[in-house]
């Protein structure tokens, strides 16, 4: 129903654009962009240490201003974030499983299927790329929130709980050489499992609910990818060669540092990747969304995990 009402809006500005000689259909998709980006800043703000308040938006007008609603529930604070926990809920990992193949999530006990792709063809339709491209942004800042959490709490545990850090360190001596199995090994994988037994809770939930949002996030990227490939295939080919060839001109810096490099300044980067991320050519896998300080327990953690 949403689809078909925002279509008929679309379509109304395209048909009087002949008659008042104005650009009809520039004038809904700026619009609409802007009223998806205003409100997507805003369901971010819980995310964020410094809010973004209303009056401080790039996206609200003083002459057209973007009319903001009570909170329907007490977690989110306009449609982008209903819609977001609506997708995070019905995918829930604890209830369906992911099958890689089909793209799809299946209900655990009947088997039926729950979200497909045609879920986010509808919601294409419904809300527009910048829709999408506005979910997808959410998720993000859902991701770097669940990393955050989980790099802090690892952090927490193997440095400031002597004990568990000690018996790590015992353990990591005697898995010793790393280049062959050890005599006993599976009993000493067991023992150190069962020791670590409070642990894995919290490491299980952090893995489900970081994979599920990737999962989400590579549906996106696959349905905007399709759709501006069918769309306006040459604006999609002339960035991906675009983005190929600034790759080759960094990779070529690194081997010779005299070769040019977008300096800091330079808005090369960030406006492309936002491009980039737009029309669907990027890989959620592949993004670094926190830095670090280096655990050396982590491997064997993951490893006994």
């Amino acid at each position: 129903q949403v689809a078909a009402t925002m279509g008929g809006f679309r379509r109304s500005f395209e048909y009087i654009q002949d008659y008042v000689n104005i650009y009809g259909l520039k004038i809904w998709q700026e619009e609409v962009s802007r009223i998806i980006n205003y409100n997507v800043e805003q369901e971010c703000n819980s995310f964020l240490r410094t809010k973004i308040y209303d009056w401080q938006s790039v996206y609200q007008s003083t002459a057209i201003r973007i009319p903001r609603y009570q909170p329907v529930d007490a977690v989110s604070v306009n449609f982008v974030g209903r819609l977001a926990r609506e997708i995070m809920r019905i995918t829930d990992t604890s209830s369906t499983s992911y099958v890689e193949q089909m793209g799809t999530w299946y209900d655990n006990r009947t088997r039926h299927e729950v979200v497909s792709p045609k879920v986010f063809e509808q919601l294409e339709l419904a809300l527009g790329a910048f829709g999408l491209r506005g979910l997808d942004r959410f998720f993000c800042f859902m991701l770097v929130r669940e990393l955050q959490k989980f790099v802090r709490t690892l952090h927490r545990t193997c440095t400031l709980d002597k004990g568990l850090k000690k018996m790590l360190v015992d353990i990591e001596k005697e898995v010793q050489p790393l280049e062959s199995v050890r005599v006993g090994a599976l009993k000493l994988y067991q023992q150190a499992s069962q020791k670590l037994a409070k642990l894995w809770p919290f490491y299980l939930d952090a893995v489900m609910k970081v994979g599920q949002l990737q999962m989400i996030r590579r549906q996106i990227a696959f349905q905007l990818r399709n759709s501006s490939r069918f769309d306006s295939k040459f604006l999609v080919n002339a960035l991906q060669c675009f983005n190929d060839a600034v790759i080759m001109d960094i990779e070529a810096h690194y081997k010779d540092p005299a070769k040019p490099y977008p300096g800091e300044e330079n808005p090369l980067l960030f406006e492309l990747s936002s491009y980039l991320e737009t029309a669907g050519i990027c890989d959620p896998l592949s993004k670094i969304y926190v830095t670090t300080i280096r655990n050396e327990l982590f491997s064997l953690l993951t490893f006994l995990f």
